[in-house]
């Protein structure tokens, strides 16, 4: 169960245009009086640099402020990428250990047009392969992988790779956001992996009804269709103690259409469950086009046009603050800005 007063951080990826580094990342979350930070995919020259690594953790330290961190996907593209796939997260261990994180962030593909040929089933079997291969490291480096739900695998999918695994050493990096794109409520995905939780980042959806089938889009915490005191509640009751809460809005893209009224999407999610999808559909239903002024020009895969930059930046540290304000005010978490 979590206590009266959770701690919450920032996960620095919401950040990106601003292009800072680890340093300047952890000063802003202290000046918001923030109790953590997460760096999720930093471009610090120095990240894989055992002396940065000191250096942070002692910045962390300085700043009083709970570090945690990780890697990227770690699913091999065939079995000649096995040894990769290991020696990525051997190398996460050390950095996230050397950082002082308790946790290791990793995740399977983005979504589930990145996985190599064949079964949902043989994917999961061989990330779990990947895992174990180094659950000695992970224990004698007293770190725990924290396995993100992403958009490739259901919520109680990414549980069973987690408990094949090992409880004892891999437990989930629950997110808010990306349930929506494989067609789930946040709640369920709370419910299912909540209790095997050991990281917990929150990013509202707007969903609502469209032509071809159902819009997806991130919002500003607080903005989008999702209940979050429903949410934070649920978390209460299941969630171990010592798990932070990050704000994550990511913004600024474009919302995508799930074409889930054409038979053959899914093809793609064969194993999805009727039970949840009226779940999701439901929840849909209640929402509607964001309405407040967004600049759409965060384009995955495509650097910002110069034109926009300044917007882009402005906008992602405008709706951090947004959002991390409504965690505090409205949600009532976080220890430091009480003071």
């Amino acid at each position: 169960m979590l206590p009266e007063r959770v701690p919450i951080g920032l996960n620095t990826y919401c950040l990106r245009a601003l292009r800072w580094h680890d340093l300047p990342l952890l000063e802003y979350a202290a000046g918001l009086k923030l109790d953590a930070v997460f760096l999720q995919d930093s471009i610090d020259p120095g990240s894989n640099d055992p002396a940065h690594w000191k250096e942070v953790k002692d910045a962390a330290a300085r700043l009083g402020l709970h570090l945690e961190t990780g890697t990227g996907a770690a699913l091999p593209r065939s079995a000649e990428h096995f040894d990769d796939s290991v020696k990525l997260l051997r190398d996460a261990i050390r950095r996230s250990a050397g950082m002082g994180s308790p946790i290791v962030r990793t995740l399977i593909v983005g979504d589930r047009a990145h996985f190599p040929p064949g079964p949902i089933e043989r994917h999961m079997d061989t990330m779990v392969r990947v895992l174990r291969a180094v659950r000695g490291d992970a224990l004698a480096a007293g770190v725990k992988f924290a396995i993100e739900n992403h958009k490739e695998l259901l919520c109680w999918e990414t549980r069973q790779v987690i408990e094949s695994a090992g409880t004892e050493f891999v437990g989930s990096y629950l997110d808010t956001g990306n349930p929506s794109f494989v067609m789930e409520d946040p709640l369920e995905a709370v419910e299912t992996l909540g209790p095997v939780a050991v990281t917990f980042h929150l990013r509202d959806s707007i969903l609502y009804e469209a032509p071809g089938g159902i819009a997806v889009q991130w919002a500003p915490l607080g903005e989008g269709v999702v209940d979050f005191k429903a949410i934070v509640a649920r978390a209460r009751q299941v969630m171990a103690p010592d798990v932070h809460i990050y704000i994550k809005p990511i913004t600024g893209r474009p919302p995508e259409i799930l074409p889930v009224y054409d038979a053959a999407f899914w093809n793609t999610f064969p194993e999805k469950k009727a039970a949840s999808l009226a779940r999701f559909l439901a929840l849909a239903k209640r929402g509607h086009p964001y309405e407040k002024h967004v600049v759409i020009e965060d384009l995955q895969d495509r650097p910002t046009p110069p034109e926009f930059l300044a917007a882009v930046q402005f906008q992602q540290r405008e709706h951090m603050e947004r959002s991390v304000q409504y965690a505090g005010k409205v949600l009532d978490l976080g220890v430091k800005w009480r003071g």
